[in-house]
């Protein structure tokens, strides 16, 4: 299939660059759009089997909020982001205030696009602790929280699904939130979306690298997950290059050049451009060169959003 290296359920082949129209012909997928404050916001909610086989997500909910340019933006917009990320949260979470609410930063943070989980819960407010041990700092208001950055399978030699297990069944929290880095199919969302979900997660999935899958089935509680698209295909970038080139060039294009590009669809043209970078290597992920001021943003953006959800700010 084209354009398989992806995470975002906003951009499965049945979704991408389709209308309401088209959309609306999907049995089992509903889509709704909104704008708040300059920030766009679609949900993707996938109510049967019939529409998990088409987008190719578990059936569930899918939250895509994309803000252009956010680091050009000033504080107001900022503060009105974590409101709008947020308000969805405590929506598709819906827990108790007595639960305990797990979060786990997934990644590699020796690996900066990959670091995005692990820095999202050095910047969380951790509370578990202190009704026991401080109880002075608590209120009714307070959630529970605990954290936790399991690592990865090659530096620990033990699967992340089996570290949060672990610790589910000693800690039984309410529900549990994963942040990971996504892989995305569009360069414009590179490190400008947040993807809000409750399926679970299934780390690596978007670049080819999948692990054991993290959800309410083998966890045994909810699992929200909330990730931020950092990297992007190679290829990707080289058949968006082509296109735009395509959009640019117009009638000053040689018939013939523009008549066999014009020929080929975006799966074809992908799929041609796989070919011809194959002798480079098929693992051609690339992200932004501003990517650690951007990942150092958006954990402190995603933390302060969550605890602001969990009502401990």
């Amino acid at each position: 299939m084209c354009y398989e290296r992806t995470d975002m359920a906003i951009e499965s082949a049945a979704l991408f660059n389709k209308s309401k129209e088209e959309v609306s012909k999907i049995n089992g997928v509903i889509v709704e759009e909104e704008i708040k404050n300059e920030i766009h916001i679609s949900k993707v909610k996938i109510t049967d089997q019939n529409g998990a086989e088409a987008v190719g997500k578990p059936v569930g909910e899918y939250i895509t909020i994309d803000i252009d340019f956010f680091m050009d933006k000033g504080e107001k917009f900022r503060d009105d982001l974590m409101d709008v990320v947020s308000h969805e949260l405590k929506k598709i979470i819906n827990i108790e205030k007595k639960s305990t609410v797990f979060v786990i930063g997934l990644g590699n943070e020796k690996i900066t696009p990959d670091a995005l989980g692990p820095k999202v819960v050095d910047n969380l407010n951790i509370t578990r602790h202190l009704f026991e041990e401080a109880p002075v700092y608590t209120d009714e208001n307070t959630q529970s929280v605990c954290a936790i950055s399991p690592g990865v399978l090659g530096i620990t030699g033990i699967e992340t699904v089996e570290v949060i297990k672990g610790i589910s069944d000693r800690v039984k929290p309410g529900a549990v939130i994963c942040i990971d880095a996504l892989a995305t199919r569009s360069i414009k969302r590179l490190s400008s979306s947040i993807q809000i979900s409750d399926t679970g997660i299934t780390p690596g999935a978007g670049v080819g690298n999948r692990r054991h899958t993290i959800n309410y089935q083998t966890i045994g509680v909810p699992v929200i997950a909330l990730g931020v698209p950092t990297v992007v295909d190679g290829a990707t970038i080289a058949n968006d290059s082509i296109r735009l080139l395509c959009d640019a060039v117009g009638n000053y294009s040689s018939q013939t050049t523009k008549g066999f590009i014009e020929k080929l669809n975006d799966e074809d043209r992908y799929s041609l451009v796989k070919e011809i970078l194959r002798p480079y290597g098929s693992g051609l992920i690339v992200t932004p060169k501003d990517i650690d001021s951007l990942i150092e943003d958006m954990a402190i953006i995603i933390a302060s959003s969550i605890n602001r959800a969990l009502g401990n700010e």
